[in-house]
């Protein structure tokens, strides 16, 4: 049986050993923050958080639900979940009946689809209390602030409900909503997004635009709210198709529009496309701080929740967090139908690193020459991948999750012939690494065996020469002021890269640095250098790659020097020609990581 509402799934989580409940009194700005994230790095995504005694609220928060492979599975009802996708497969791959017994055999199938589509129903303890008027309230809940320098308080979790400007196609959406004051929010749906489409069709009428928040929903309905499906298709029809039975929706009170009936809290309201105000910056996913800018305003007109309400929320930040997990289930999901598509992709993986649209792993079924450069180009072009900035494509065999493979197969074959691929095109509004903001340049690898006719088929050179002086990086880091370390990794095959921290101070000093580094004939071995900024932690794997692939931007920060190459993922300054303002990583302030050390061993006395 589907969970029907939030609080099914929470006794599924606690009878399973995935909650905690915190009886401590905690503080919503920062302090909830704070210990979810150190949770969320511990191996495999700790615990899910119930913090039953809020400052400020007698509602409790719910955070980390989804952070760990057993609690999206269980989400979603599956023991793995590429059994959605195996599900998903036998949909998509029916042959066109042509028969009537070929007919007969598929009508079991087709009634199981019949019975996805949402239904209305007049039970709704959704609306249990109702509030409207004076007493519409947003700081009765415990809405969080996430990290020191976000504006305010952050809805973070939200299933923002809306239709287009005709009525006819509805869109579920997860758009972070800054509190401005106890009726009024943001609305921060990004330029790309289904809810700012429907938003620029009401403003080209200059019609207010109807919009309902649904804060925790039953699980499967709360990840179809983040799932990148095609434009038109219903949100509420996939969490349907996942949950095996239809969701109950119910009407709003205040605004014409459905929500479902078994959620936790509802928020109706009205947008206004002549009212607009500035909204962050915000701590986001991809470890920085976005930028903050004019997005529209949401006037609540109505509150409406259960009599004993949890509130849903998350936080997003430096890698690993509950939004990866949200992530891989998406991965999982619509891999069978990329593969309609583009029928030679074997499997994909989205590193945690890449933050989702800076990395994806591609294996495909090879068959003809510049087959993974046609494939890249694909994906480029198709729905949320057009964002990715990095794509890597190796052959069918090859492990997609086998970092060390992989990494050994690039490095390997960096240099030969088209296997580099550079192109430009949309980018994240996110993504601040670029010079300008919305596109930038992109790169591909093509880490796939050679077949015939394929330039490069008969070239066999690598780049496993020897280092004949050994590089010694105590001696090396005294020739260079600018540099705290350098770190030397030695591959199997025999290449050498070399990763170094370096404090940039001024324009251009990065890139001096590399050149002058490969021109000097003391360092014959080094294939690869890699700089980074001098605060990071080079033995951190993790941290170092999240770096590399967030702050990278192809084109301008690849340096070639023959079979040797170079690459700067430094801060950029507006004298190197970038444009965007940098912004800052997250990082929790010293007085509340203090606090909350203090209160560890009472948060989790069971560890004591």
């Amino acid at each position: 049986m589907s969970y029907f509402s939030l609080k099914e799934f929470v006794q599924k989580l606690e009878s399973e050993g995935e909650l905690v409940r915190i009886k401590e009194l905690v503080s919503p700005v920062l302090e909830i923050s704070e210990i979810t994230d150190r949770v969320s790095k511990s191996p495999d995504g700790g615990k899910a958080l119930l913090f039953e005694n809020v400052e400020g609220s007698q509602i409790p928060v719910l955070i980390n639900a989804f952070g760990s492979y057993k609690r999206m599975q269980l989400a979603l009802e599956v023991n793995d979940l590429d059994d959605i996708a195996k599900e998903i497969e036998r949909f998509v791959k029916v042959a066109p009946p042509t028969g009537m017994i070929e007919k007969i055999k598929m009508l079991p199938m087709l009634l199981e689809a019949s019975k996805f589509p949402p239904r209305m129903t007049t039970s709704a303890p959704c609306q249990e209390v109702v509030l409207t008027g004076d007493a519409v309230d947003l700081s009765k809940l415990p809405i969080l602030q996430c990290w020191p320098d976000d504006a305010g308080r952050f809805i973070t979790l939200p299933m923002v409900i809306n239709r287009d400007a005709d009525g006819k196609i509805r869109n579920v959406g997860l758009y972070r909503m800054q509190v401005f004051d106890n009726k009024s929010t943001g609305m921060h749906w990004h330029i790309h997004k289904d809810g700012a489409h429907f938003f620029h069709e009401f403003k080209k009428r200059n019609q207010k635009m109807e919009v309902a928040v649904a804060i925790g929903a039953d699980p499967a309905s709360c990840y179809s709210a983040s799932a990148p499906l095609p434009y038109g298709i219903d949100e509420f029809l996939l969490s349907g198709f996942l949950r095996k039975s239809p969701v109950p929706l119910v009407k709003c009170k205040t605004v014409d529009l459905e929500v479902p009936a078994s959620a936790e809290i509802i928020l109706e309201g009205i947008i206004d496309p002549n009212e607009a105000k500035v909204e962050g910056p915000f701590g986001d996913h991809t470890g920085y701080y976005s930028q903050d800018g004019e997005y529209p305003v949401f006037r609540v007109t109505a509150i409406t929740h259960r009599k004993d309400p949890i509130y849903l929320t998350t936080i997003v930040g430096i890698p690993p967090q509950e939004d990866f997990y949200l992530g891989k289930a998406t991965e999982r999901i619509f891999l069978p139908l990329m593969r309609l598509h583009l029928p030679e992709i074997v499997d994909m993986d989205m590193p945690m690193e890449g933050v989702f649209h800076n990395c994806v792993i591609v294996s495909i079924d090879k068959r003809y020459p510049m087959q993974a450069r046609r494939l890249m180009s694909a994906l480029w072009s198709m729905g949320q991948m057009s964002f990715v900035k990095t794509i890597m494509v190796v052959d069918a065999e090859i492990n997609v999750s086998d970092y060390e493979k992989i990494m050994d197969l690039l490095l390997e074959r960096f240099f030969q012939k088209n296997n580099l691929f550079f192109t430009e095109g949309i980018l994240d509004v996110l993504n601040h690494s670029s010079d300008q903001a919305l596109y930038g340049s992109k790169v591909g690898f093509d880490a796939t065996d050679k077949v015939k006719g394929e330039l490069g088929f008969e070239d066999k050179s690598d780049l496993t020469t020897q280092d004949e002086i050994e590089f010694d990086p105590e001696s090396a880091k005294n020739m260079f002021e600018e540099v705290n370390r350098f770190l030397l990794i030695r591959r199997k095959n025999g290449t050498q890269l070399l990763l170094a921290s370096l404090d940039k101070t001024k324009p251009g000093q990065s890139a001096d640095f590399i050149k002058t580094f490969f021109e000097n004939a003391k360092f014959p071995g080094i294939n690869f250098l890699i700089v980074f900024e001098g605060h990071i932690d080079l033995d951190d794997t993790s941290r170092a790659l999240w770096k590399f692939f967030a702050n990278l931007d192809p084109q301008r920060d690849f340096y070639f020097f023959g079979n040797r190459v170079g690459i700067d993922v430094t801060k950029k300054y507006p004298e190197e020609g970038y444009t965007q303002d940098w912004p800052e990583e997250i990082e929790m302030s010293a007085e509340i990581k203090q606090r909350v050390d203090q209160k560890w061993g009472r948060l989790f006395p069971s560890e004591n």
